[in-house]
């Protein structure tokens, strides 16, 4: 079945909740104070099956001045605009508001009721026609259909339910298959269930004894039962008016303005980068104006912070920062309303185009341009544009600045990356870089190689997480240090492209060998047979490097080429052993195997002639090496 949701906008009085009692059956004033007075205060809901798997929804919503704001948070989520003008009194203030705020919403589909026709003559019906024609001009409305209706005759009440079967039959169905999201409109305890929330289903679908999460609070809850027209249903979709039976949370901790979504996928946000389009009939909007916000359900206050110039003329449109008093569960695409902080009048609306920005600097052309970017692109376009500005963005980040489902955000990365404008890295992917991160840290990478070489000729390689320190970004720079996964990608590209050699969590430049002077390769040979011919009376390694003929940096550097190479091996930081030396202890160890394979402290300096200053570091180093294990007071030769 198609489920379309149908809202009522106009003046107080024009009859909005009497046409919808008349189409449906249903009052959907449900408020005691909305029967005695007459007027509807809150949403009221009805619905009516128009046959051919055809189900609408009404939201009947207030027409005061004083209820807009309540208005407001029904209003979002309608696919039809059912526009209700009295012809006992035409075009009223609150229709003109009704009307720009269905428009600044992005409303595409709708029609008019020209309702209570049976009050006035044939000749004044015709002129309100006129009035209405004019005032639809240039709009959404400007070729709709014009239904003259009764409520109380019944006249014009078929033709108008042909029509809205004809109008629904054309609107596109909410996403089913994104990710659940449902903005509270009702929150309230009914006797025998506890807790029950209501809202439009603007996206997904819900079954029942599923999880869900309550933003921005952050809390979790099971839906014990769902509801949908008053109906007992096992699922939701979206689309429906629905309600939901809510166990492990009370109704007193909801609100209005509160949104239950997917568990684990989304965070909450109060800075929005969107673009607004200020009325006409409004006042010049200067920056960091604080105004009321609106966005499905939710209200809360904002301050706008504009991008371009210092204020917005009344009819155009710019780009904006919304900073937001408390915060919300909003994603690019969502439409929003502006209301003026006093007298609170509606001023403008607009798209939201990035959920997570940063703090702008004023009238920079960068954000000028990715917004202007975000606002012309498709979603594959939207997913590189957040990537390229990240430089790496986590999968997660994707969906929660997107609104997808995980599913189809991997989906577009890896369409992304054939297009050889992104690299994933994991298994699975968890990580998206932007090529031109990636080409770039590699740039900087190999650049800082080539400098480190220069300046080090005598070491082999520069340890990875200190190449990894050396490309960070200039001062300024809006890109941030490489993550340790971003710049191990980089590495493991340029070692499989033979660029670079990594060994030991070092790494240098492939080809690249240590190249010593005839003075450095002198010393260096000095150095070794220094060592050699001590055998195991090794020297200390200060004396060797100090009666070496060259200064005491490169001699130190000599001394770790040595180490590195293996000819001498580094027993304690005071015990330096040339490799033949180690050998011949490797050779006693075995014969002494030969005879036992357990050896003690005393046996060992007894074979070896060397005191217990020398003995004890070199069993711990040939424990660590795997030729003993200690067991006791004695080694076990392995």
């Amino acid at each position: 079945m198609k489920h379309i949701i149908v809202g009522t906008a106009g003046h107080i009085d024009h009859g909005k909740s009497a046409l919808v009692r008349a189409l449906t059956g249903i009052d959907p004033d449900r408020l005691e104070e909305e029967k005695r007075r007459g007027i509807t205060i809150d949403l009221g809901f009805a619905h009516l099956d128009l046959g051919e798997g055809l189900r609408i929804g009404f939201i009947d919503v207030p027409g005061h001045e004083r209820f807009v704001k309540n208005m407001l948070a029904g209003v979002g989520g309608i696919d039809l605009l059912l526009l209700v003008v009295a012809a006992d009194e035409s075009i009223m203030p609150q229709t003109r508001e009704h009307f720009d705020i269905t428009r600044l919403l992005g409303i595409r589909k709708g029609l008019v009721a020209i309702t209570k026709s049976d009050l006035v003559s044939q000749d004044l019906l015709e002129l309100v026609k006129i009035e209405v024609q004019e005032f639809v001009a240039g709009s959404f409305l400007e070729n709709a259909p014009l239904v003259p209706v009764s409520a109380r005759t019944g006249e014009g009440i078929e033709a108008l339910k042909s029509e809205l079967r004809r109008l629904s039959a054309e609107v596109i169905p909410k996403p089913a298959e994104s990710p659940f999201r449902l903005p509270i409109d009702r929150a309230f305890v009914m006797k025998g269930f506890g807790t029950v929330v209501t809202g439009t289903l603007v996206s997904g679908k819900i079954r029942r004894d599923a999880e869900v999460e309550i933003f921005p609070v952050n809390r979790r809850a099971r839906v014990r039962g769902i509801q949908v027209h008053n109906e007992q249903v096992e699922e939701a979709l979206a689309g429906q008016r629905t309600a939901l039976n809510l166990a492990g949370i009370e109704a007193r901790e909801l609100a209005r303005g509160m949104t239950l979504a997917n568990p684990d996928l989304f965070r909450s946000t109060n800075c929005l980068d969107g673009h607004l389009t200020l009325l006409p009939s409004a006042r010049p909007l200067k920056n960091r104006t604080r105004v009321h916000f609106h966005c499905w359900t939710s209200d809360t206050v904002a301050d706008v912070l504009v991008l371009e110039g210092k204020q917005i003329e009344p009819g155009t449109r710019c780009y904006v920062q919304l900073r937001l008093a408390e915060p919300g569960l909003f994603f690019p695409g969502d439409r929003f309303i502006l209301r003026q902080f006093s007298p609170v009048v509606t001023v403008g609306g607009g798209e939201i185009l990035d959920n997570f920005p940063a703090r702008h600097r004023l009238s920079d052309p960068d954000v000028i341009q990715f917004l202007h970017a975000l606002a012309a692109g498709n979603p594959d376009q939207r997913a590189e544009l957040f990537a390229r500005e990240a430089g790496e963005l986590p999968l997660p980040s994707l969906v929660e600045r997107t609104g997808w489902q995980p599913s189809e955000a991997l989906r577009v990365a890896r369409t992304l990356e054939e297009r050889n404008r992104v690299v994933m890295v994991g298994n699975p992917p968890a990580l998206i870089i932007h090529s031109d991160f990636f080409r770039s840290v590699s740039r900087k990478a190999i650049e800082q190689l080539e400098r480190f070489h220069a300046a080090h000729p005598l070491v082999t390689g520069i340890a990875k997480e200190e190449l990894r320190a050396r490309c960070a970004p200039a001062a300024g720079k809006k890109t941030t240090l490489p993550s340790a996964a971003v710049f191990n990608a980089v590495l493991q590209d340029l070692s499989a492209r033979g660029k670079v050699i990594m060994a030991d969590e070092t790494v240098r430049i492939s080809g690249r060998e240590i190249q010593l002077s005839a003075e450095e390769l002198a010393a260096k040979n000095q150095i070794e047979q220094a060592f050699e011919k001590a055998g195991l009376a090794v020297p200390s390694a200060k004396d060797v490097l100090a009666s070496a003929r060259i200064d005491s940096g490169r001699a130190q550097k000599l001394l770790q080429l040595l180490l590195k190479e293996k000819t001498l091996v580094k027993v304690s930081e005071d015990l330096i052993f040339h490799r033949s030396a180690m050998s011949r202890l490797r050779e006693m160890l075995a014969r002494q195997k030969s005879q036992g394979n357990r050896i003690s402290v005393p046996i060992f300096k007894e074979i070896t002639g060397l005191s217990r200053k020398y003995a004890i570091p070199l069993l711990e180093h040939f424990d660590r090496e795997g030729v003993t294990r200690r067991e006791g007071d004695e080694r076990v030769i392995l």
